[in-house]
């Protein structure tokens, strides 16, 4: 058996994982182009909305008094 009879299964899953990806970008992208021209919007909104396609709207659980993470400015006095 030769080095190129040898499957690397790895390589494989990992071609695979990076062609599902781009699919979803792809159609991603496409149904947000879709809906951008028939709004009517112009080259910078529609651009925008390519651009934000992958972002999604937060819950209402998401904004209100959820505790944070993360301080606005971590580097005030007060913020430690």
């Amino acid at each position: 058996m030769s080095q190129r009879d040898v499957i690397d299964f790895a390589a494989l899953e990992k071609e695979l994982q990076a062609a599902v990806e781009s699919e979803r970008r792809y159609q991603r992208e496409n149904q947000a182009k879709l809906r951008a021209v028939s709004q009517g919007v112009g080259y910078d909104q529609f651009r925008g909305l390519v651009l934000s396609s992958h972002l999604k709207p937060l819950d209402k659980k998401d904004k209100d008094g959820a505790p944070r993470k993360q301080p606005w400015n971590p580097v005030a006095p007060g913020n430690k």
